[in-house]
């Protein structure tokens, strides 16, 4: 496995440390990305690594370059015992409150893994979503976590393409730049063009006259 490093990082002993604790072998750790964004969908990411494997790059998704993110998201997808993404779009955000469009694309990120899963590790969410498993809640887990940490990563690059690819449907938002996000570039594209079919229209987006 090219995963397994000589020396472990504190992302990986803390999953050990989950493993022991609860008696676990196989760990899912559940992330999500694009709560915030005004606009695209939000998504979420299953992500179950075998328990010897480990990357000194693996962190927080947030705090890492594009470059490195996909090339992670290569080595998790090589590695991984299984994984899964789930997204909800700007729709049914709408329709359902952003929290429960969240809570819904992690259990179908969950309920798309197949074969052996011991626990579930959750970032900054109960697992009640997926009441099938034991889980824990562990709040700022894509920085302590390397199971949750890794769904980030897979998350991440996920919902950038597609965002770029609603860049390409919708250029004059600039979407493949600032991903949803509510920058200076989008907001001014929202005044001249007003909301586009995958903006969410329950937030509160500013118009700004």
């Amino acid at each position: 496995m090219s995963g397994l490093m000589t020396m472990a990082t504190p992302y990986w002993e803390f999953d050990q440390a989950v493993r022991h604790a609860r008696q676990w072998s196989y760990i899912a750790g559940i992330d999500e990305v694009g709560r915030g964004p005004l606009a695209g969908p939000v998504c979420a990411a299953a992500v179950v690594l075998p328990p010897a494997c480990d990357h000194p790059a693996i962190r927080d998704s947030k705090k890492m370059t594009e470059k490195k993110r996909v090339e992670m998201d290569a080595f998790i997808r090589e590695n991984a015992l299984g994984y899964a993404i789930a997204c909800v779009d700007a729709t049914d955000i709408d329709r359902i409150n952003i929290l429960q469009a969240t809570r819904h694309a992690m259990a179908q990120a969950v309920a798309g893994l197949v074969g052996h899963i011991d626990g579930l590790l959750v970032d900054g969410m109960d697992g009640a979503f997926a009441p099938q498993y034991s889980s824990v809640k562990v709040i700022g887990g894509d920085h302590c976590s390397l199971s949750i940490a890794a769904a980030s990563i897979i998350a991440k690059v996920y919902r950038d393409g597609l965002m770029a690819a609603f860049d390409e449907q919708y250029p004059e938002y600039g979407f493949a730049r600032h991903k949803g996000y509510g920058t200076a570039l989008h907001l001014q594209a929202i005044r001249e063009y007003g909301l586009s079919p995958i903006h969410r229209r329950s937030f509160r987006i500013k118009s700004q006259e």
